[in-house]
């Protein structure tokens, strides 16, 4: 039962970090992308806030037997640097820097309802299950 209600907590720590920030809007995004022009940089402070809370966390999870709310660790299966990793990666920063929207900014603002947000998440929805029949789930 503590699974969900630390989703609920972290979902929630996530999309209010995401409004106040300002990540939410794709124009700050896209200045922050813009490092020709009108640069901003904010968008590493809210990076520059997380790896290390996340990197707190890690350390102390890894002096543990069994994580507090599942029944094992689930570690990443993938770790070297292939051509699959380099082509997602590259599509998901032409997509990202089109629109200045990435997942999770573009779940907190499908409330606004607006249309370009709503196409951009079934859009997101769409090329995952392409990427799924024509490439495969990651293994």
């Amino acid at each position: 039962m503590l699974g969900p209600l630390v989703a609920l907590v972290s979902g929630l720590i996530f999309g209010l970090g995401l409004l106040i920030s300002g990540m939410n809007n794709p124009a700050k995004v896209r200045a922050f992308l813009d490092i020709f022009a009108a640069w901003d940089p904010s968008l590493i402070a809210v990076m520059g806030s997380a790896i290390p809370v996340f990197a707190l966390f890690f350390y102390f999870s890894k002096r543990r037997k069994t994580p507090f709310c599942a029944a094992a660790f689930h570690e990443p299966k993938l770790t070297h640097i292939d051509l699959r990793l380099l082509a997602g990666a590259l599509l998901f920063g032409i997509g990202w820097g089109l629109v200045g929207l990435c997942p999770g900014p573009a779940l907190v603002n499908l409330l606004t309802f607006e249309p370009g947000v709503l196409v951009f998440v079934l859009a997101l929805l769409a090329g995952n299950r392409a990427a799924h029949w024509l490439v495969g789930p990651a293994r």
